[in-house]
């Protein structure tokens, strides 16, 4: 408290940091941009339609974009061998989940769909090993909706009990950099409202007469988390679940 008795002003967590955010166009990259910015971050926003970039950027007074696809891992060399030093906290949201018979995908699309998350993963991660700031963070994202295996889900089960053991292997090898990994369920993105079409406000309706939150989880609640785990620095190698318990009423 100042002598006035008002308090004292509050200083923003990231003040000074610079955050990068693959995928960071839209949904939960996008308003994890958003918050960091108010506070008080630098932000450094990729993806892959430069359009929506740049109107990303203008929107939450982004530093710099880079438009790749992070899956071509050229393309991800060159643009960290281009961002200038330092960098304090990466977030990978680029790509989605693989869905479907296993028994229908071939070879290749087995492999890329078991792989392509850890890949990106591990090639952010080879690329920030020596930049990032000790006690900064690298946020790789997963998801709930595959813990259980069921008909229809095919590989993402498999990618989904891959993704917490990658995560804290490599917690390991880049500490004192923390690693974590975001989990969410159903989260109210346009990525959603691609996948689902004329299906989306049954399925908000149905979410919100189900989960024990009473609501549909949105991009601002996994970006609040986000910030959370770039700022708690006693936090690394775990996962954290978003879903608002969707995978407990299934």
């Amino acid at each position: 408290m100042s002598d006035s008795g008002a308090p004292a002003p509050r200083t923003p967590e990231l003040a000074g940091q610079t955050v990068v955010v693959i995928g960071g166009s839209a949904g939960i990259g996008l308003e994890t941009a958003r918050r960091a910015r108010a506070e008080g971050a630098d932000v450094v926003l990729t993806g892959r339609d430069q359009a929506r970039l740049e109107r990303a950027a203008a929107d939450v007074g982004a530093r710099e974009t880079a438009a790749f696809d992070a899956t071509d891992t050229a393309a991800l060399a060159a643009f960290f061998a281009e961002l200038p030093d330092p960098v304090d906290h990466v977030l990978i949201t680029a790509g989605g989940p693989h869905y479907g018979p296993l028994l229908e995908m071939g070879a290749e699309e087995l492999r890329d769909a078991l792989s392509a998350h850890m890949v990106v993963g591990l090639e952010v991660a080879r690329h920030v090993a020596g930049r990032l700031r000790p006690g900064g963070t690298l946020l790789l994202m997963s998801g709930t909706g595959a813990k259980r295996v069921g008909h229809g889900l095919g590989i993402a089960s498999a990618t989904t009990a891959a993704m917490p053991p990658f995560t804290a292997a490599l917690a390991l090898e880049l500490a004192p950099v923390r690693v974590n990994l975001i989990a969410a369920g159903f989260v109210d993105t346009p990525l959603s409202a691609t996948l689902l079409g004329d299906r989306l406000d049954e399925r908000r309706a149905e979410l919100r007469d189900t989960l024990p939150i009473g609501r549909v989880v949105g991009p601002q609640d996994v970006a609040a988390l986000a910030v959370h785990l770039m700022t708690n620095t006693a936090l690394t190698g775990a996962t954290y679940d978003i879903d608002g318990g969707q995978q407990f009423v299934w």
